[in-house]
């Protein structure tokens, strides 16, 4: 039997979609989903209900993209990266999650997008008499030194926190603190709310959104204040915020700057509504951490 030409071509087309494999649902769904590496217990940067402003800014980024939101939960903390951004599923192949909405820009794990917070650390004190003339973190060195001597300061090993107290001689006024606890359920706002609430310290030099965590839940009880540390030449107090993605994702991490460039205020918005203190493009640090605190 002599096929003729255009039986031959439909013959073959449909042999060549035979061989080719079946599109996975994953694939077909790829442009849809907006998969996201985070922690499922790290406020005010994110936890599974959602409340933090890692968890809002993905949410405005992916209704912009016409997504929504996936997320795979690991503590953040040694061993993220490998167990999120860069671990593939064993069934479909497929890199459990895309993107990491916090990293320092410049991270050496992950590629990053251009900034889009730049924050310092702060002191965060209950609000009473002694404390108020502290209208920067330096004012604390103006107490009266039998004063400054019995006080308790909490702060992270190895963190800007110590290398302050250390610098102004003060090291041995520090409740020192593991960087990363064995418990993936404590972090960092939670073991300074908790020691403070206790009496046990009477200040802390913290991250800058975790001073405002602490600002924020106290309101309704007895006051806390926050003052954040100016850029300093010598300790690093301020840190750039970016968004990491995998390593040759050229076009994904286009897709990312143009959106962060396109959206900051909006960004900012989210983020002043979790206290969190902002250095400008000079390097200062904006009034309207201290000015938030004074209306309310």
């Amino acid at each position: 039997m002599t096929l003729s030409r255009e039986t031959l071509t439909v013959t073959l087309l449909l042999a060549a979609c035979l061989a080719l494999p079946a599109m996975p649902a994953y694939a077909q769904q790829a442009e849809t989903v907006l998969r996201v590496c985070s922690d499922p217990d790290n406020m005010p940067l994110s936890n599974r209900n959602g409340e933090g402003f890692e968890n809002r800014i993905a949410e405005e980024l992916a209704r912009d993209l016409g997504r929504h939101v996936e997320y795979t939960w690991f503590p953040q903390r040694m061993g993220f990266v490998r167990n999120t951004l860069k671990k593939k599923n064993d069934t479909t192949q497929q890199y459990e999650c895309d993107l990491i909405i916090g990293v320092p820009a410049g991270y050496e794990l992950t590629a990053t997008t251009k900034p889009y917070m730049h924050s310092t650390y702060a002191l965060v004190f209950p609000s009473r008499g002694e404390f108020n003339d502290l209208k920067t973190a330096d004012d604390l060195l103006k107490l009266p030194p039998a004063r400054l001597k019995a006080l308790r300061i909490g702060v992270f090993a190895q963190s800007p926190g110590s290398d302050w107290l250390l610098r102004n001689g003060m090291i041995e006024r520090a409740a020192m603190y593991a960087a990363q606890s064995g418990d993936p359920a404590e972090n960092p706002g939670l073991i300074i709310g908790r020691e403070m609430a206790a009496g046990k310290i009477d200040m802390a030099i913290v991250w800058g959104p975790i001073a405002g965590l602490l600002v924020r839940e106290q309101a309704a009880h007895a006051p806390w204040r926050a003052v954040p540390f100016a850029p300093d030449p010598a300790i690093k107090f301020d840190y750039q915020i970016a968004m990491g993605v995998r390593f040759g994702e050229k076009q994904w991490q286009n897709t990312l700057d143009e959106w962060i460039a396109a959206h900051r205020d909006k960004v900012r918005e989210i983020l002043l509504g979790y206290r969190v203190p902002m250095v400008d493009e000079s390097g200062k640090v904006t009034a309207d951490f201290r000015e938030q605190q004074a209306r309310e």
